[in-house]
């Protein structure tokens, strides 16, 4: 008998409901695509308005939480993340491919974040500075912005959709969760984590469906008071401008192109594993990704055949195997994409060194896998050096001096990682100060981030906010300067302030 596929609901004003369309679209397995997950709504804009309403009403009570009490509220969450980790991680693989180690590491990263939120509930500190004039106090007090949008992506479905909810929550926000329909089982266990530890309904709230029918009418709201979306440059841009006419807060992780230095007094075993972990890690579906690998010349040919080396011996399958290496592309556009960049590449003289081709045969027939890809001899001027493929596909660069490694690193328009391997202080210190990124490793590869630090790039990669760290709380809280006179008598500052002191 054929196991019944389940259909999954969206979450508003604290119910289970379906969507007014009636419709659902299906949920598959990209290692499997005849494993279909589940069935899940297809909605409307009157759905995201619903939900909307739920959480512009619930803002109301929820922003009078004391901050420490919602804090409690978070680590609760968090707990139940950590008793149902390996059941969230093998939902998320069987959803978007990549193998068990990461998607484990996928749901940790989601507990960290809310112990982490947790304790900011005790941490939103304001200031109390001196006034200019007598018998009046000045501070200044951190305030919840309203109804948060929070849109996230499909290649880390537990951890990204927690970096932006625990802190708009602890912060005393209400959201409207919009998953990737790639991976909205994920998002949908969160959320049904948050149900069962007792968040009040409407504070959080969970639709599914297109970016058309779901996020762009989420980005219109006139009630949404804040978008934060993680994704692409291109559809970022189109989210900026859709807030702009409301003059919404957006906060933006898009694009990377990120690159690793390989200095030629590297450890260089160590920096073959960074490149490797880098480069392959979720079939090379993150915005930190190391699609660049910048190498000395004295060394390049002996690190290449390393590379190479280490690349075939990949393991690629099902990320429910547990002796895989690397999953599939999360799907068949995903696929294609990767197929694409690699006939540009060819066809731009770059030389192919390493895989190239999907993968076929019964392991692989009902998946979208394809081999760990290199090219070498890799110029600025092509576009697999510039342009985000989000696939595993490396360009090897060869570089003369130090210098021109940092403008290689520096010769792209995003700026989200970078790294460098050197055994030498002073270009480590150097690239730290001169490769133009928001997140920079030593010895490490571009991924890697720990969500007590801020995370977020420059030039085309964001718009100046970041996520994690208390740096977080500059994106989900406003500002309010308070002055308290108690001189009982009216104070004209700035004009007043000549009067006060009077030399004898």
């Amino acid at each position: 008998m054929a196991k019944k596929v389940p259909v999954y609901k969206n979450f508003i004003n604290g119910k289970w409901v379906s969507s007014k369309s009636g419709k659902t679209f299906e949920n598959v397995n990209p290692a499997d695509t005849n494993d279909v997950i589940g069935y899940f709504q297809d909605s409307t804009p009157e759905d995201v308005n619903d939900a909307v309403q739920a959480a512009k009403e619930a803002f109301k009570k929820w922003r009078l939480i004391p901050a420490p009490k919602r804090g409690e509220l978070v680590m609760q969450l968090g707990l139940y993340l950590k008793k149902n980790k390996e059941s969230l991680a093998r939902d998320a693989t069987r959803e978007m491919g990549k193998i068990l180690k990461e998607t484990r590491g996928d749901v940790q990263e989601g507990i960290d974040c809310a112990l982490y939120w947790s304790g900011e509930g005790r941490r939103q500190f304001g200031e109390t500075t001196p006034s200019e004039l007598p018998n009046k106090w000045a501070m200044t007090v951190r305030q919840p912005i309203g109804v948060c949008g929070l849109i996230t992506p499909w290649n880390f479905p537990m951890a990204i959709p927690c970096w932006k909810l625990m802190p708009a929550l602890v912060c005393g926000n209400t959201v409207v969760m919009k998953p990737a329909t790639l991976s909205p089982l994920s998002v949908w266990n969160l959320v049904k984590g948050a149900e069962e530890v007792g968040f009040p309904p409407g504070v959080i709230n969970y639709v599914t469906g297109s970016g058309r029918n779901v996020g762009t009418p989420l980005c219109e709201h006139p009630d949404v008071s804040l978008i934060s979306f993680t994704g692409s440059t291109e559809v970022g841009r189109q989210i900026n401008l859709a807030c702009a006419k409301d003059f919404k807060r957006v906060g933006l992780e898009m694009g990377g192109k990120n690159a690793i230095i390989v200095m030629d007094d590297a450890n260089l075993e160590l920096a073959l594993d960074g490149v490797l972990w880098g480069a392959f890690g979720t079939t090379g579906q993150r915005c930190t990704a190391t699609s660049r690998c910048l190498v000395h010349k004295k060394i390049y040919d002996k690190f290449l055949s390393m590379l190479i080396k280490r690349a075939k011996s990949l393991k690629v399958g099902p990320g429910l195997d547990e002796t895989t290496e690397m999953g599939p592309a999360v799907d068949e556009k995903q696929l294609n994409t990767d197929l694409e960049y690699i006939e540009i590449a060819k066809k731009e003289g770059a030389k192919l060194v390493c895989g190239g081709k999907r993968l076929t045969g019964p392991k692989y027939k009902n998946g979208f896998f394809i081999e760990p890809t290199i090219f070498a001899d890799v110029t600025p001027k092509m576009r697999l050096f510039k342009e985000e493929v989000f696939g595993p596909v490396l360009a090897v660069v060869p570089f003369k001096t130090f210098e021109e490694a940092i403008y290689l690193q520096n010769d792209c328009r995003y700026g989200l990682s970078g790294s460098i391997y050197t055994q030498d202080v002073d270009k480590a210190f150097t690239a730290m100060r001169d490769v133009q990124t928001g997140l920079f490793y030593v010895n490490a590869p571009t991924i890697g981030a720990e969500n007590h630090l801020p995370f977020g790039g420059v030039k085309q990669t964001g718009n100046g906010h970041r996520e994690g760290g208390k740096e977080a709380l500059d994106l989900f809280s406003e500002w309010k300067a308070i002055y308290v006179d108690f001189s009982g008598r009216l104070q004209k500052a700035q004009i007043d302030t000549d009067e006060i002191v009077k030399v004898k």
